[in-house]
């Protein structure tokens, strides 16, 4: 099918899924769990092509985001469950209101309609935006990137076969077969057809759909996330938090990708993250974190000199920019210069210094003494997540069901007139 045909049965869809009930919205979610897990062979072998065929062009961090194996499959069968178990965003009374002349005024959430996806490289992606579109009555339309077709087209014929088997049209839940860059200008281009695109990859392709979409847009995804470590910070669990922020998995959104230290504590401390992400890595058989450091921070430790643009650069791989700050002023001050607004995080034991980064950062997700890491749908009780908002009109942070409605107003009365 084109894909303008494929928009076209997705709008009808959307139609119908707007009279669906919970129950059978939650019963065919539970359908779609097992299903994947049931095409759990079909999807692997599809993902198996997907990594042959990338390998030698992008990073080995990058091959470690387009692979699935069975514990990924059974995690994404999960937040399909976990997303069926959350209370339907659709149909609450926001508000209500009585008119002086008696009518009844309320406020009611509704489903936005049909909600297109472009992203790159992560099949994952592929279940969440599913199951989240359809629980809260959306058709979606997901355009996978080229490296992770195969793999997302098995996971949605499995979900399609769910839907079949429970009398819900498939156009629910639709995969562009193009994936050429004119299809994702056909997304979004698609007025009429499409009720809001969300993109999810890297600043080329975040840049591209707000420069070019004429349908409504969200900007998700690109994460330059900072830590800064105030001179009042219990230096062991900096060590820890940066460690899990930097390396736990380098190549997704809410990894960190700069780090900032007081002046006053980065004669003993960088040597100690130097330490800590090089040399104990190294050591133990773990891919070395490279520091990037600047002329500042290269007084105090080794590592390589940091360009100019490292600063504004989500490196998604083992790679730290480093920099060394006088004074809390001066790390809100670099964070909102360089930041993508996703996720922040301050090292302190001051009350005082917390308050006022979490006032002071401009940022979707805010962190005292905890690792970015966190920034995610699940667990922040979302089930799973759409992407993660880095605008501030209609949702910011990570999205889930509430972020995909819309609404309107039902005005009740007995005969008024104006």
């Amino acid at each position: 099918m084109t894909t303008h045909d494929i928009l076209v049965s997705a709008k009808q869809a959307s139609e119908a899924l707007s009279l669906l009930d919970r129950e059978k919205i939650d019963h065919a979610l539970g359908i779609m769990a097992e299903k994947l897990i049931e095409h759990t062979d079909d999807i692997l072998a599809e993902n198996q092509r997907d990594t042959e065929a990338a390998r030698g062009r992008i990073s080995d961090v990058m091959i470690d985001r387009l692979r699935l194996d069975e514990k990924r499959i059974l995690a994404m069968a999960d937040g399909i469950r976990a997303v069926a178990a959350l209370p339907s965003p659709i149909g609450k009374v926001l508000s209500r209101k009585k008119h002086p002349n008696g009518m009844t005024i309320e406020k009611v959430s509704v489903p936005i309609g049909v909600v297109a996806i472009i992203y790159e490289s992560r099949p994952n992606v592929t279940s969440d935006a599913a199951a989240l579109s359809f629980k809260s009555g959306n058709a979606c339309v997901l355009r996978s990137g080229k490296d992770a077709f195969r793999s997302a087209y098995a996971i949605v014929a499995a979900l399609r076969e769910a839907l079949s088997e429970c009398g819900i049209p498939q156009e629910a839940i639709s995969i562009v077969e193009d994936t050429d860059r004119k299809s994702a200008v056909e997304l979004m281009e698609a007025v009429g057809l499409v009720d809001l695109l969300i993109p999810r990859g890297g600043g080329g392709l975040i840049r591209s759909c707000i420069e070019n979409a004429k349908v409504p847009c969200i900007q998700t995804g690109m994460g330059i996330c900072h830590i800064f470590v105030d001179r009042s910070a219990d230096e062991d669990m900096a060590l820890r938090i940066i460690e899990n922020a930097k390396a736990s998995r380098p190549s997704v959104c809410n990894a960190a990708e700069v780090l900032l230290v007081h002046r006053d504590i980065a004669k003993d401390f960088l040597p100690r993250v130097k330490k800590r992400l090089m040399d104990d890595r190294v050591a133990k058989g773990l891919p070395p974190v490279e520091l990037h450091l600047s002329e500042k921070a290269a007084e105090y430790t080794d590592g390589v000199p940091a360009s100019p643009d490292d600063f504004d650069t989500e490196f998604l791989d083992y790679k730290l920019a480093v920099d060394v700050v006088d004074n809390i002023d001066d790390a809100i001050k670099h964070i909102n210069r360089h930041s993508t607004s996703h996720s922040e995080a301050i090292i302190t034991r001051s009350t005082v210094n917390a308050a006022k980064f979490t006032r002071g950062i401009d940022s979707a997700a805010v962190y005292v003494n905890a690792s970015t890491r966190f920034t995610d749908g699940g667990e922040f009780g979302l089930g799973c997540e759409m992407g993660i908002s880095t605008q501030k009109i209609h949702a910011r942070g990570p999205m889930g069901l509430e972020e995909l409605t819309s609404y309107k107003y039902i005005i009740k009365g007995t005969g008024q007139i104006r």
